[in-house]
């Protein structure tokens, strides 16, 4: 299974997404520190709300196989900005979580996403577990292998090894 890192505003559902990964009951945890397991990166929100610490979310980006944007529906701003992807250097997804939100605007977070850069975009509901398993799925699927060959000329071309060749 791919490592993934959450990044995302306080409140985003981050650590409850981790729990629901792992199938646990979800229970409030506010996260006060990076957490790391084999599976999962959970960032404290503060990281993305503040420029003092958003360079620590690129470090950690190095760590995990897949980076995920995690934003709830209803959010009332968006705190990433278009072309995220020139920092992170893996396959950047996002992940809309609170989707059964009352206040959900699920087409405005959507283009947020499409915005700063995200391959994918799943769409998650952490307590009834809906998107749950689209989302293990595309972990769980094998990550690209290649020769230092192959590296070295997708790198020339400006090109990472998740990118389609055909772009």
């Amino acid at each position: 299974m791919k490592k993934l890192f959450l990044m995302g505003r306080s409140e985003a559902g981050k650590t409850s997404l981790t729990q629901a990964l792992r199938g646990e009951e979800l229970h409030y945890v506010k996260t006060q520190y990076t957490s790391s397991d084999d599976d999962t990166i959970d960032s404290p929100g503060e990281y993305a709300e503040s420029k003092h610490f958003s360079a620590g979310l690129a470090c950690f980006s190095f760590e995990a196989d897949v980076v995920a944007v995690v934003q709830a529906a209803d959010e009332p701003y968006n705190l990433f900005s278009p072309s995220l992807r020139s920092f992170i250097l893996r396959p950047l997804i996002g992940i809309i979580t609170k989707i059964d939100s009352p206040y959900a605007n699920i087409p405005m977070v959507r283009q947020w996403l499409v915005n700063a850069g995200c391959d994918r975009i799943f769409l998650i509901n952490n307590v009834t577990r809906e998107g749950i398993d689209e989302l293990m799925e595309y972990l769980g699927e094998d990550l690209p292998q290649m020769t230092l060959a192959e590296a070295k000329r997708r790198q020339g071309m400006g090109l990472n090894e998740w990118e389609d060749m055909a772009k």
